[in-house]
């Protein structure tokens, strides 16, 4: 991709900048020649951010979506705002009411009052205010509270994001090196997995004033599959023989419940890894893929003119280092190649 030149009149605030999207998001702006603020909770945690960009280019700011002041302060003299802020699972007060919803319209509010309408709002496709999932309630209460302060807003609904940091993939993965049995919900559940570098090359092409105002975008790859032949396709690239055992919905839900709990009254001692929750199980009831509408008015990655990458082109980049001898493992049908 071509550097764009840095131009120091432009500033952006990355809201949740430093996550697994936020890097992407950062590099993808500094490339267009942004100042980038990235607001987060820690920003001591955030200055691997700042070899990105150039000199003073990119500049991690504490702001806490609870407090207003800490808000407010992290928009002053912004031209633009990214909120990615979110959680993929409840933890104390990171719940998803407060993150996506409450977030989401402490932010929107705070850039309304400072009068920035240059508004790119990351949530999720299936973001449903009547979903059982409150996931996906959330989501969609989030983006309403977005419309309502910043009517301008443009709003972006990824499918599942994947990258070399992605919690999907390389958990599945993880599992595969000690499970024999790998228990599936939602097997036949249809993914659309996206990569993360699409997905921040269309958040920064629609900070830049190239996608239409006040629409909602659905980021998808160009690959639909479901649960159940991703997870059979990781073990095969891993090189694991495992057992892929789809679990009925009742199946599904107990055993969510059953890692919900464990990991709840071990105080965190239980492994993530192995921790499903039940609103996890209710999302995982729901195909996860780009609308028929939004293909139709081109409201997707090919309408911002971005080529979507394909995952089984980009995730093997990264798993190798699940296999038994990690990237020095040759595939059976390379044994006697040559």
């Amino acid at each position: 991709m071509a550097e764009h030149p840095v131009r120091n009149d432009r500033l952006v605030t990355v809201f949740g900048g430093s996550g697994f999207v936020g890097r992407h998001v950062v590099r993808a702006l500094a490339r267009r020649g942004w100042r980038v603020r990235v607001a987060c909770r820690r920003p001591d945690l955030a200055f691997h951010l700042q070899p990105i960009g150039k000199v003073g280019q990119i500049m991690p700011v504490q702001a806490n979506l609870r407090y207003p002041a800490s808000v407010a302060a992290a928009l002053r003299g912004a031209d633009a705002v990214v909120n990615l802020v979110g959680v993929l699972a409840e933890a104390g007060r990171q719940n998803f009411e407060a993150v996506h919803a409450f977030g989401a319209k402490a932010v929107a509010k705070a850039a309304a009052e400072a009068g920035i309408d240059n508004f790119v709002h990351v949530s999720a496709i299936g973001a449903d205010a009547d979903s059982t999932a409150a996931y996906a309630r959330t989501k969609a209460r989030g983006e309403a509270a977005v419309r309502e302060a910043v009517p301008t807003a443009i709003v972006m609904r990824p499918s599942v994001i994947f990258g070399p940091e992605d919690f999907f993939f390389n958990r599945f993965a993880a599992l595969a090196r000690f499970l024999p049995v790998l228990p599936i919900l939602g097997a036949d559940t249809k993914l659309q997995p996206v990569f993360v570098g699409d997905v921040a090359e269309a958040i920064a092409r629609a900070v830049d004033g190239q996608a239409t105002a006040g629409a909602t975008y659905e980021l998808g790859g160009p690959e639909i599959a479901t649960v159940g032949e991703i997870v059979r396709w990781v073990a095969r690239e891993t090189e694991r023989t495992r057992l892929v055992l789809p679990l009925p919905d009742w199946a599904g839900r107990m055993m969510a419940f059953s890692t919900e709990m464990a990991s709840k009254f071990s105080l965190g001692l239980f492994p993530p890894l192995l921790t499903t929750t039940r609103d996890q199980a209710a999302l995982l009831q729901v195909d996860n893929v780009v609308s028929a509408e939004a293909e139709k008015a081109g409201r997707t990655l090919s309408g911002l003119g971005i080529a979507p990458e394909s995952f089984r082109a980009i995730v093997p980049s990264y798993l190798w280092r699940y296999r038994r001898a990690g990237q020095f493992d040759r595939r059976p049908d390379t044994l006697n190649a040559g």
